[in-house]
């Protein structure tokens, strides 16, 4: 088994990153997980939150907020509906995108609440981690 894998993370603006990694920490929507060579298939949605990727040149952060993710025993493909490296975000950069979720919480229907609510206070979460 190789000691490295292929990630990726593109987001509809561009292309964040590709290199090779030992080690991905993915924000899931259902909970945090951790890929590394050889793991099982799976494909999971995201959560607002950080992704971590241990590279032979050191870790390296990439905050993302929704998408999905691929993971294969010698990938991880994170197609992020929006991204930024974690030197190059804020928490002012992330107002927008709660206005817009809190504003979608008020509007949506009843059966859609839940879910908002929860993008919502995950949203909350990473910006309050971020002091």
């Amino acid at each position: 088994m190789a000691d490295t894998m292929q990630f990726d993370l593109v987001s509809p603006e561009r292309s964040l990153a590709s290199f090779a990694a030992k080690e991905v920490q993915i924000p899931g929507a259902d909970g945090d997980m951790t890929a590394m060579p050889g793991h099982s298939p799976v494909i999971t949605s995201l959560r607002p939150g950080v992704v971590r990727v241990q590279s032979a040149d050191g870790e390296k952060d990439f905050v993302v907020v929704g998408g999905f993710v691929e993971v294969t025993a010698d990938s991880v493909s994170v197609i992020a509906e929006r991204a930024h490296a974690g030197s190059d975000v804020s928490k002012s950069d992330l107002e927008d995108v709660l206005s817009e979720a809190r504003a979608k919480v008020e509007s949506v229907a009843a059966e859609e609440k839940d879910g908002a609510e929860k993008f919502v206070s995950d949203l909350v979460a990473l910006m309050d981690a971020m002091d």
